[in-house]
C-alpha cells in the first residue's frame, strides 16, 4: 500500500472512531429510578435493587446508568419527574415508594416497561388487571404491608390489652392510606377498640399529630405504610419516646433505631427481586409477562429496651414469635 493510500485510509478510520464511541454510549441501558421517598432515607432500598442488578449481570456505572429523581416526600413533583424520565427516553422506569410514584410512571408512559414497588393492592389501585399476567407495560412487587394492618394492630392489643383507644397516622395525599384505613378500622370494630385518625402529610404535621395524640390519651400509634413517614424516622421515634406513646412501625429500621415494635416485609430484599426484573428485562422479557412478585415472609421486631423504658413486658407468645429481638 502506497504512503498516500495508507494516510487516507487511516484518516477515515480515526474520523469514524467518534461515531462507534458514540454508538457503543448509546446502547448503554438507562434506568429511570423514580421515587417519592428521600436519597439518604431510601439507600438501603437502592442497595437491594443495585444487588438485584448486580444478579442479572448489570452493574452500575460499567454497563448500566441509573437516573435518580427523588421526591422527597413532595408527592406533587412526580409527575413531572416521570414525564422528564420518559421523555430521556429511559430503557426501563422504576417506580419506588408508593402507589403515587406507580401510577406517574403509568401516566407518562404507556411503551417503557415499568417495574414498581408499592405497599398497596396493585390491582385493586388500578395500576394491573391480573397478578400473574399484569399485561402492558408495567409489573412490579407488592408488599402487602397495607394488608398487615389488622395484624399490627391485633399485636397493640396482645401488648397492651387495656388500650381502648389507638390512634393509626396516615398520609391522606398518599392513595395507599385508603386500604391502611379500611383494614384497620375493620379490625378495630372486631376487638372494640376505638380508632383515631391523624393525617400527617408534612413534617410540621407529625409535630402537631402527637401533639393530638396525647391530649386524645390515646393508648397506642399505629404508623401507616408511607415513604414521608420512613424519611422522618427519626423524628417520629423521637416523639414517640417524648410522649411515652406505644408505636408500631411497618419496618424493622425504625425498631433498630429505637421504635418500640414493627411488622412488615423487608423492603431491601423486595428492592432486590426488583432489579432482578428490570435486569430481566434489559435482556429482553417482556414487563407485561412477569407476575407480580409478593412477599412469602413478614418479620416482627420488638425493641425490648424501649418496651422497659416504657413500662411494658412483652407477652412470652409474641415474644415467642418475634424474628428479632433488640436488647
Amino acid at each position: 500500500m502506497k504512503r498516500r493510500e495508507f494516510i487516507t485510509l487511516f484518516g477515515s478510520a480515526a474520523a469514524s472512531w467518534p461515531l462507534v464511541v458514540r454508538a457503543q454510549q448509546a446502547a448503554t441501558p438507562v434506568i429511570g429510578f423514580l421515587s417519592g421517598g428521600g436519597e439518604r432515607a431510601f439507600a438501603p432500598m437502592v442497595a437491594g435493587f443495585v444487588r438485584g442488578l448486580k444478579e442479572t449481570g448489570f452493574t452500575e456505572g460499567q454497563n448500566v446508568v441509573i437516573e435518580y429523581r427523588w421526591a422527597e416526600g413532595e408527592y406533587g413533583r412526580l409527575p413531572e419527574m416521570a414525564n422528564e424520565l420518559a421523555r430521556r427516553p429511559v430503557t426501563v422506569l422504576m417506580a419506588s415508594g408508593g402507589t403515587v410514584a406507580a401510577r406517574a410512571a403509568k401516566e407518562a408512559t404507556s411503551t417503557i416497561p415499568i417495574v414498581f414497588s408499592t405497599a398497596d393492592d396493585p390491582i385493586a389501585n388500578g395500576l394491573v388487571a391480573s397478578l400473574n399476567r399484569p399485561g402492558a407495560n408495567i409489573t412490579g412487587v407488592a408488599f402487602l404491608s397495607t394488608e398487615l394492618a389488622g395484624k399490627r394492630l391485633g399485636l397493640v392489643r396482645e401488648l397492651i390489652p387495656q388500650a381502648k383507644l389507638v390512634a393509626l397516622l396516615v398520609n391522606a395525599g398518599n392513595s395507599e392510606m385508603r386500604t391502611i384505613i379500611k383494614d384497620t378500622q375493620d379490625a378495630a370494630n372486631s376487638m372494640g377498640i376505638r380508632l383515631v385518625l391523624l393525617d400527617a402529610q408534612t413534617e410540621g404535621d407529625i409535630d402537631l399529630a402527637f401533639k393530638t395524640a396525647a391530649q386524645e390519651h390515646v393508648g397506642a400509634l399505629i404508623v401507616g405504610t408511607d415513604p414521608l413517614y420512613y424519611i422522618h424516622r427519626d423524628r417520629l421515634i423521637a416523639l414517640a419516646a417524648r410522649e411515652a406513646l406505644p408505636t408500631v412501625y411497618f419496618l424493622s429500621d425504625f425498631v433498630a433505631s429505637g421504635g418500640l415494635m414493627s411488622y412488615g416485609s423487608s423492603f431491601p430484599d423486595s428492592y432486590r427481586e426488583a432489579g432482578v426484573y428490570v435486569g430481566r428485562i434489559i435482556k429482553g422479557e417482556k414487563a407485561g409477562d412477569l407476575p407480580i412478585i409478593q412477599p412469602t415472609k413478614f418479620e416482627l421486631a420488638i425493641n425490648s429496651k424501649t418496651a422497659r423504658a416504657l413500662g411494658l413486658t412483652i407477652p412470652p407468645g409474641v415474644l415467642a414469635i418475634a424474628d428479632e429481638v433488640i436488647e
